[in-house]
């Protein structure tokens, strides 16, 4: 059954289901340690995005925001890694984000609109799940952590959205956004059950 609407997020078009909210509280030290990998990942993609397009300056002044933030996130969620005893190593990933990444268009201009709009889905659906870790984590500490973050992840999907409507028109953004959000909540479903941000 669908989770508290306190979270949802308009973009997605598929609320999480409760199974995922039972399964990560129930493997939080594997959350913590995907959460890093995916915080890492996050500044990889905003960074990649300045080089691909040095010449967009509005893109490049707002990713290198996100891109500090989501180092500065990487480092506190190493932190509480540090202090459960969860030594940074390697994690499978779920094939959530390949296969989001294969439905951006290679042509310009539209691989620039679809890789801004990927990373805007991506964000949001990580501002939901981070608000739901905070809304049922058991660990006060813990949960005061994910509640704090909701914040950014919400400014980050924000902007990556902004900036997609900074570069398109507004009918062209609305009507792809729908189409890779349709694909997203697809991916969600059809996942195979694992405790990671994106399952």
């Amino acid at each position: 059954m669908p989770v508290s609407t306190t979270v949802t997020i308009n973009i997605l078009q598929q609320p999480t289901c409760m199974a995922w909210v039972e399964q990560a509280i129930a493997n939080l030290d594997t959350i913590l340690l995907d959460h890093s990998h995916c915080e890492r990942k996050a500044a990889g993609v905003a960074i990649n995005l300045m080089f691909r397009y040095p010449s967009y300056h509005k893109l490049v002044r707002q990713l290198t925001a996100i891109a500090k933030e989501e180092l500065e996130h990487f480092e506190q969620v190493n932190q509480w890694l540090e202090k459960r005893g969860i030594p940074l190593a390697p994690l499978n990933s779920p094939p959530y984000g390949a296969k989001l990444k294969a439905q951006i268009r290679h042509q310009e201009p539209e691989r620039l609109l679809d890789s801004l709009l990927v990373s805007a889905l991506i964000e949001a659906r990580s501002h939901e799940r981070l608000g739901l870790l905070g809304e049922y984590c058991s660990e006060p500490e813990l949960a005061k952590f994910y509640r704090g973050l909701m914040a950014s992840e919400a400014r980050h999907y924000g902007m990556y959205w902004l900036l997609a409507n900074n570069y398109f028109e507004r009918t062209i953004v609305d009507k792809r956004l729908t189409e890779i959000a349709v694909v997203e909540s697809e991916i969600l479903a059809v996942l195979h059950p694992q405790p990671r941000i994106h399952s």
